[in-house]
C-alpha cells in the first residue's frame, strides 16, 4: 500500500493502456490495471497450467477480467494488503494461499489491524474505507506456506515462491520457473520507492531483499504496481538501482531536518519523509511515524543519530 507518482513508462514500451490491456507469456497472462497498475489499483497475473489455474493476488482490475478470473482454483497471494485483496470475493470457492507471516492478516479483520499496526480510530477509518474500496472481506480459509514453496499446475507449469520481506513480513515474489518470469510484487520500482510503513515491515529486511531480488533467475519481471512488465534485464537492473537509492535519499533527508536541531519523532513526521505536505489518507501519519522511527534506529545504529530524551539529534 503507497502513494504512487505517475509515469508513462508503459505507454512508452506498449503503446496506450487500456482497460483489460494483456500481455501473454506462454503459460502466463498479465492483466494490466488502471495507468497501469498504479495504486489503487495492481497488474493480474493469472498462470494456467494443465490441471490449475491460479491468480497472483486480486488486484481490482481481477473485478474487471470475467472468466478467466473467476475460474481459476487458487489464489496465491504475494503479500497481505487491502489492494492486493480486492478481487477475493470474487473467487469464494478458490483455494487461498499466502505466507505464512501474513496468513493472519488475510484470515480476519483482527489479524489485519496488528499487520498495520495503526492507532484504533485510524483502523476504524481503515476499515470503512478498504471495504467500501476494495470489497475487503477477510478469509478465514487462507493456509501459509513458506520459504521455496512450490506449485505444480500440471502440463509442465510450476510455480516457485522466493521470501523476500520488508514491505511486509511474508512479501514474496512467485516465479512461473517454466516460463522464466517472476512476479515481484510490491517491490514495485516505481518513483515513490520502497514502502515500508506498517507494524510488520522492515527497512532492514527490506534492504536485503533489494539486493536479492536482483539475483532471481528470470527473463521477465512482472510488478504489482505501474511498472507492469521488464524484458529487459539492464534496463529492470537500472530501475531496481534508482528504487533502492530512495531509501538512502530518504536518510539523508532526515539528517538535513536534524541540522536544523534537535526534534521530536512527531515533528519530523510533521515535516514527512515519505509524501508531499498536505497529501492525507487515513494511515499517512502513522506510516510517516513508523518509518521515519527506521531510518533513526538504522543511523542510530551508525553512530550518526542519537537519543536525547524525547529528540534526536545529530551524533
Amino acid at each position: 500500500m503507497a502513494w504512487h507518482r505517475g509515469s508513462d513508462i508503459l505507454c512508452r514500451r506498449y503503446g496506450r493502456i487500456k482497460i483489460n490491456d494483456v500481455r501473454n507469456f506462454g503459460a502466463v497472462s498479465v492483466y494490466l490495471g488502471a495507468k497501469s497498475g498504479k495504486y489503487p489499483d495492481g497488474n493480474q497475473v493469472i498462470v494456467r497450467g494443465a490441471d490449475l489455474r491460479v491468480a497472483f493476488d486480486t488486484p481490482l482490475t481481477a473485478n474487471r477480467i470475467g472468466a478467466d478470473f473467476d475460474e481459476v482454483g487458487l489464489v496465491i497471494l504475494g503479500h497481505a494488503h487491502e489492494d492486493h485483496m480486492a478481487g477475493l470475493h470474487r473467487v469464494p470457492h478458490a483455494r487461498v494461499e499466502v505466507h505464512d507471516a501474513d496468513l493472519e492478516a488475510v484470515r480476519s479483520w483482527a489479524g489485519l489491524c496488528e499487520h498495520y499496526g495503526y492507532p484504533p480510530a485510524v483502523l476504524a477509518e481503515m476499515k470503512t474505507l478498504i471495504e467500501r474500496d476494495f470489497s475487503y472481506r477477510p478469509r478465514p480459509d487462507a493456509t501459509g506456506y513458506g520459504h521455496d514453496q512450490q506449485w505444480d499446475l500440471g502440463g509442465g507449469v510450476r510455480i516457485r515462491a522466493h521470501h523476500l520481506p520488508g514491505h511486509t513480513s511474508g512479501h514474496c515474489a512467485l516465479i512461473v520457473e517454466n516460463e522464466g518470469l517472476a512476479f515481484i510484487g510490491d517491490i514495485d520500482l516505481t518513483g515513490f520507492g520502497p514502502y515500508y510503513g506498517d507494524a510488520t515491515s522492515s527497512l532492514g529486511a527490506f534492504r536485503k531483499s533489494l539486493a536479492e531480488v536482483a539475483e532471481i533467475d528470470a527473463r521477465v519481471w512482472v510488478t504489482s504496481h505501474h511498472r507492469a512488465i521488464y524484458t529487459d534485464r539492464a534496463e529492470f537492473l537500472a530501475d531496481l538501482a534508482e528504487f533502492t537509492a530512495k531509501i538512502d535519499a530518504r536518510s539523508e533527508k532526515l539528517l538535513g531536518y536534524l541540522r536544523d536541531g534537535p526534534q521530536t519523532l512527531a515533528q519530523l513526521a510533521q515535516r514527512r519523509l515519505l509524501y508531499p505536505p498536505g497529501f492525507s489518507l487515513p494511515y499517512v501519519e502513522s506510516a510517516e511515524l513508523n518509518s521515519i522511527r527506521m531510518h533513526l534506529d538504522e543511523l542510530a545504529a551508525q553512530g550518526v543519530v542519537r537519543r536525547a530524551g524525547d529528540r534526536y539529534e545529530l551524533a
